[in-house]
């Protein structure tokens, strides 16, 4: 019932939000909003755990595949749209699918959440393998839609993880891996475009970035894959090689062209004192870890 859902019960912090000043609705929000880090901070070797298993079928040539409906979907679809340029995969290997296509992410498609079928047809349509890992997100953890995915996961012998911010979730239960937080009831009743939102913004931030870490997408904190769509990244790129290397931004510029504007390439050209292809190489032979090839 949702009346027992943390998500749907009335914050008796937050009761008086018509009658408060713009600084003190904010004040209150923004005491509200730092509890959703907190409360994250107890599920982290949960977090930990997903991470591992998400780089371990990545590199087994498994797709991340976010599932969700209404904010929730969008979320994942957010998270796997921005990890493309970040860390130059494609975007067969990070998807997101919310519950009514591509048109639901800015307009709400009736009943589209309630569909368990629609679920079921939208993994077949991108042929669920069982190397694959489902990331099913919803803040009541009782989507209809998002269960129905991780069950036919299940059934394919996919990977499943589910991202909840209620505990004792349906999602959490239909799923191999249970996220499930608490951060309290939302300061407007039942948005949990807010809090929950933040929280699964915040989880699926970390086992994104810490799958390609593990992915050996990152050096150091920089991202050497990111892929140079436009003058900001491009820039961006010149400052991560000289910030991994030391060069001149000049030298940085030439490189950068020389490795066919790819950072990680570059990176390896200067500090292993090599042409293109070796670096090609020894990056291949390292499985794309820049401080194994070098």
């Amino acid at each position: 019932m949702l009346e027992n859902l943390t998500t749907e019960k009335r914050n008796e912090n937050t009761k008086h939000l018509d009658q408060l000043s713009a600084l003190e609705f904010a004040t209150v929000m923004n005491h509200e909003d730092q509890k959703v880090a907190l409360a994250i901070a107890t599920i982290l070797p949960e977090i930990a755990e997903v991470i591992e298993l998400l780089g371990k079928q990545y590199r087994a040539g498994g797709r991340i595949i976010y599932i969700g409906a209404g904010t929730s979907g969008r979320i994942g679809v957010l998270d796997a749209v921005e990890c493309v340029p970040t860390f130059g995969v494609s975007f067969d290997e990070f998807i997101g699918i919310i519950a009514g296509g591509e048109r639901a992410f800015v307009r709400a498609v009736e009943g589209a959440e309630d569909s368990r079928e629609l679920a079921v047809n939208d993994l077949a349509a991108i042929d669920l393998q069982p190397v694959d890992v489902v990331i099913g997100i919803a803040a009541s953890g009782r989507t209809p839609y998002v269960i129905s995915g991780l069950e036919y996961a299940n059934e394919i012998g996919a990977r499943t993880v589910a991202v909840a911010c209620n505990i004792g979730s349906a999602i959490g239960a239909a799923a191999q891996h249970k996220l499930e937080v608490d951060a309290g009831p939302e300061v407007l009743t039942g948005s949990t475009r807010l809090k929950a939102g933040s929280a699964q913004k915040m989880i699926l931030n970390m086992l994104s970035t810490g799958a390609m870490v593990q992915a050996g997408k990152v050096f150091g904190n920089l991202m050497v894959d990111v892929q140079l769509t436009n003058e900001k990244l491009v820039e961006r790129a010149k400052r991560i090689i000289i910030d991994a290397t030391g060069v001149s931004y000049e030298q940085a510029e030439q490189v950068l062209h020389k490795a066919e504007n790819k950072p990680k390439v570059a990176i390896v050209m200067i500090k292993a004192n090599c042409d293109y292809q070796e670096a090609v190489n020894r990056l291949n032979q390292a499985d794309g870890f820049i401080s194994r090839a070098i």
